[in-house]
């Protein structure tokens, strides 16, 4: 219990910290956002509760096929934003990144990558 406590208040305080950045900075929150620190702490956790290496492998690699068809978002939500405001711009781009993921996935399986 106590490690599984250990790992939320680690993974929370970064989220914590790298918002408390942004406040600050928008470029070095950007940064600390879109690096892949939460994968990172995963594969870490993962590693510390004896995953086995396909298992930790396979993470990663599925982290990279889910990565690609969320970067969209990044370029949409600020154009809806200004237009829209910031419920309605987030949502449509959650809306857009499902949709985008979802013909993501159907192209990617014609080539053996199965995501769904």
């Amino acid at each position: 219990m106590l490690w599984l406590i250990v790992k939320y208040a680690v993974t929370a305080g970064m989220i914590v910290l790298i918002s408390e950045v942004a406040k600050r900075s928008d470029r070095l929150g950007g940064l600390l956002a879109a690096l892949p620190l939460v994968t990172v702490l995963v594969l870490i956790w993962m590693k510390i509760e004896g995953q086995t290496q396909q298992k930790i492998a396979s993470h990663a690699w599925y982290t990279f096929w889910y990565v690609v068809p969320t970067l969209p978002m990044f370029l949409c939500f600020p154009l809806m934003y200004q237009r829209w405001g910031f419920w309605i711009a987030l949502l449509a781009s959650c809306l857009i990144t499902v949709l985008i993921f979802w013909v993501y996935a159907h192209v990617l399986h014609r080539f053996g990558i199965d995501l769904m």
